[in-house]
């Protein structure tokens, strides 16, 4: 994040300010008192943040569809860098840590969707690629619920060569792939530090991706259509497979 940069909605800014990287709120003259606004007040109270009313089309020119609020972030610092490939060596993992790899996801709502739900199940790292990837933006953020400020990022210009750095570092590195014969149910999640690869919406994995990875699995669909967006794919991969199996 640079200076200048801000959350919009109501959700997202509540987990800005507990992430600790507000500067201050801005607020909508007559902004409906919500269940929502009510916790952005709370939150911010908490925190020591500043809320201040502001013209709603100022905030227009800051983010669209912010509901009335706004959070301005304060510049970069040590929780907020970016990580790099060569980082992934010295990163401070859990011996059983979550990574979530994204290959080749551009849309910035389907990013913030995949952390968010990365987030949720407890994964550390989100890494994405550095060239066609979908950046942090405030649509990202807010499509995250802010999960994207409470999560490490790494934007790696070449995902097969960070894979290896993963494993190098102890992981297991699973790829979802469609045409794998091996199902998320057909035999447990391998335990320790795992990384999950997911593929775009189009492509998939790419091929030497696919040839990085430890293991190959796929989702049972036995619906007529087929396929899921990759969130949901994540989404289903982490808790049917990798959190599942740590419960047993």
């Amino acid at each position: 994040m640079s200076q200048g940069a801000v959350v919009a909605g109501r959700r997202a800014v509540v987990e800005a300010i507990r992430s600790g990287r507000v500067l201050d709120v801005m607020v909508a003259p007559n902004v409906r008192e919500t269940q929502g606004m009510r916790v952005v007040t709370q939150e911010a109270a908490a925190a020591g943040v500043t809320i201040r009313e502001a013209a709603r089309h100022q905030l227009d020119l800051l983010a669209e569809s912010h509901q009335g609020v706004v959070a301005r972030l304060r510049p970069d610092d040590e929780r907020s860098v970016e990580l790099g490939e060569r980082d992934l060596s010295s990163f401070p993992f859990a011996d059983d840590a979550l990574v979530v790899v994204l290959d080749g996801i551009t849309d910035p709502q389907n990013l913030g969707a995949a952390a968010r739900t990365a987030e949720v199940a407890g994964a550390c790292l989100i890494m994405t690629r550095i060239k066609r990837a979908a950046d942090v933006t405030p649509a990202a953020i807010r499509a995250s619920a802010g999960a994207l400020l409470h999560l490490s990022l790494a934007r790696v210009a070449n995902i097969p060569r960070a894979l290896d750095r993963l494993k190098d570092a102890g992981f297991t590195v699973v790829g979802l792939h469609g045409e794998s014969p091996l199902g998320i149910y057909d035999e447990p999640c391998p335990g320790g530090r795992v990384a999950v690869v997911v593929g775009s919406e189009g492509v998939g994995l790419s091929r030497l991706v696919r040839e990085r990875c430890d293991l190959l699995v796929s989702l049972p669909m036995p619906g007529r259509v087929g396929s899921l967006n990759a969130s949901a794919s994540l989404a289903a991969a982490l808790y049917g497979y990798v959190l599942a199996s740590r419960r047993t």
